[in-house]
């Protein structure tokens, strides 16, 4: 199995996309934070003492799938046309996270849409330790 992203020394190395059309290409990823019953309402309204956490993380998301290369070794840089975060309530302690990434361009957004979503995550994780501390041993 040949590797993309190895080149003949066996060194990692950028793939070469020059040759490639640009399409049109999309992606979406969505994974659930579970809390505490009382953390999501919390952050709802918008009682935690770091603010307003959804808007937060909404912005996180935006700016990690905007940073991609800057943050994923040999990603090239992407012309992003639209990255969108967005948030349901599945239950009282279940947070669903929606990243979708477009872009017109000669590579894909897998990466730009997985950053997004996971920088997203990370900062709703670090927020709701205000009210869910974890216990040391």
């Amino acid at each position: 199995m040949e590797l993309s992203h190895i080149n003949a020394a066996g060194e990692a190395n950028m793939v070469d996309v020059g040759a490639k059309d640009q399409t049109e290409r999309s992606a979406l990823a969505s994974g659930v934070v579970l809390m505490r019953s009382d953390t999501l309402t919390a952050i709802k309204e918008d009682r935690l003492a770091k603010g307003e956490v959804l808007a937060v993380a909404r912005v996180a998301g935006i700016q990690a799938a905007k940073k991609c290369s800057d943050l994923i070794p040999l990603c090239h840089p992407l012309a992003l046309t639209k990255v969108a975060v967005s948030f349901e309530e599945l239950s009282e302690c279940e947070l669903k996270v929606l990243a979708e990434v477009r872009l017109r361009g000669q590579t894909g957004v897998e990466m730009g849409f997985s950053i997004s979503d996971l920088w997203a995550f990370i900062l709703i994780i670090n927020r709701k330790r205000e009210t869910e501390k974890c216990k040391k041993n």
